[in-house]
């Protein structure tokens, strides 16, 4: 086993024996042309045959998932947030060049407005109510023109990260886990014995044992994103990619998608965007660089991701030698003791 396989930037299929594989495949996925349409949640499912939970709303979002987990290998993150963010403070609009369509009223009833200025709905003092900002800044409600918007919306579609050191293969014990020659981390089902061990060692949280609902496939056994493997056998891109209607989803070469996510990110903070930020492209990182990784207009907390995630089992090599020492040292001081008897 090489010294770093526990972190550090390494080729993952390599890594795994693989001796000439393809490129490693991977996800960008650009939250700020997010919608939530939630196709993509919906297409995961219809390919992977993942059952649902009825999507019943939470009563504290317009989400209905909540969280990945077994029976949701995809999920889109509603973040309603204040005027301001969680600091407080201004924030501008910036035009992002989403589509938008003007409605058959006049000024004061617009929605969607196509011009690339904000909807609005109903004004009746003057000013607007704006609903479904199509700039890009915030979704307004209430407060006349050039007042500061009451929130926005932050929509991502999270999934499996497929991390280049992933501590859910490294702590499997039967070998259900594996890597595949795209870099990519699948569970086999019929291999799995559901012990459970991976679900603690995923440091986001995105692996679980399927407990349900009554007539589901693979009851018992741990869940996740496969990133379509079967359909990258096929020269196929997966289902959520392809379902994607605003491109927020991207597939392809993880190397050249790590290329176009760093100039997406400079073209919007030079647009004015100046929260746009990478998060899990640096191969530097805690888990080696993600296979799947995003374009965020805000702090990872606000959508639910750990700040700066560790592979759990990074030192593992390092606890071992310890270990060993220590065993070294006891049993040679016990020997010490006994021959000093002697």
């Amino acid at each position: 086993m090489a010294r770093n396989s526990f972190f550090g930037p390494i080729d993952p299929a390599r890594e795994a024996g693989y001796v000439d594989p393809p490129s490693r495949k991977g996800f960008f996925t650009d939250t700020s042309v997010c919608i939530g349409c939630k196709a993509c949640e919906v297409a995961c499912k219809e390919w992977n045959l993942v059952p649902d939970e009825g999507y019943d709303l939470l009563g504290m979002s317009f989400d209905n998932t909540g969280a990945l987990g077994a029976n949701t290998w995809r999920h889109v993150a509603f973040v309603e947030q204040p005027a301001g963010g969680r600091a407080g403070g201004d924030r501008a609009t910036v035009n992002l060049g989403m589509p938008a369509v003007r409605s058959p009223g006049g000024p004061g009833s617009d929605v969607g407005a196509s011009d690339g200025g904000s909807a609005r709905v109903g004004a009746s003092d003057g000013g607007s109510a704006r609903v479904g900002a199509s700039d890009g800044g915030p979704t307004r409600v209430g407060g006349s023109d050039g007042e500061r918007p009451d929130f926005r919306w932050l929509m991502s579609s999270d999934v499996c990260k497929h991390c280049t050191h992933a501590a859910c293969l490294d702590v499997c014990p039967t070998g259900s886990l594996f890597r595949t020659e795209f870099g990519t981390v699948v569970v086999q089902p019929d291999i799995c014995n559901g012990c459970g061990y991976c679900v603690p060692a995923c440091p986001y949280g995105v692996i679980e044992r399927r407990k349900g609902p009554e007539g589901a496939r693979n009851v018992g056994v741990a869940q996740k994103c496969t990133l379509c493997y079967d359909r990258l056998g096929a020269g196929m891109e997966p289902a959520c990619a392809k379902a994607c209607p605003t491109d927020s989803i991207q597939f392809g070469d993880v190397d050249e998608l790590r290329e176009r996510a760093r100039a997406r990110a400079e073209t919007l903070r030079g647009a004015g965007v100046s929260e746009a930020r990478l998060y899990g492209d640096d191969p530097n990182d805690g888990v080696g660089g993600a296979g799947a990784f995003f374009l965020l207009l805000d702090e990872p907390e606000v959508y639910g991701l750990p700040p700066d995630p560790v592979v759990t089992t990074r030192d593992l090599p390092h606890m071992f030698n310890r270990a060993t020492t220590a065993a070294v040292a006891l049993f040679l001081g016990a020997a010490a003791v006994f021959v000093g008897k002697r």
